[in-house]
């Protein structure tokens, strides 16, 4: 099975969560702190966009695979992905590389939320027979 819209998507995030990754290392090695946050809220803040990423994700890739294999249109499969990608650059952005909380982090949540809504609905009415 070939879902090519879902691996365009998980690859451009992959790189995301490289780059989040990254940023707590180097916070980790900056800061002297092996374990947790050690107080330092700049290091706080990158644990908590690289989480929150890992956090939300795998279950919106997911979402999008149903929905491709189970024949979605890909108008909609882009749009679910695009999304995606958006929310988490925002919120990525507003938690691991900016100084104080910008909109960014608002919209990307809204835009996480709003693909889980989507994807969600989506995929219950793949399992009753829709679609």
């Amino acid at each position: 099975m070939s879902l090519p819209i879902t691996a365009l998507y998980a690859g451009l995030l992959a790189l995301l969560f490289l780059v989040l990754s990254i940023r707590v290392v180097q916070r980790r090695g900056a800061a002297g702190i092996n374990l947790g946050d050690g107080g330092d809220p700049a290091l706080n803040r990158r644990i908590r966009a690289h989480a929150n990423f890992a956090e939300y994700v795998p279950l919106l890739l997911i979402l999008l695979a149903l929905l491709e294999s189970g024949g979605a249109p890909a108008w909609l499969l882009h749009a679910l992905g695009i999304a995606l990608v958006a929310g988490r650059l925002g919120h990525g952005y507003a938690l691991a590389f900016a100084r104080h909380f910008p909109p960014g982090r608002m919209v990307g949540t809204a835009l996480g939320f709003l693909s889980l809504l989507i994807g969600g609905i989506g995929c219950i009415w793949l399992g009753l027979g829709g679609l």
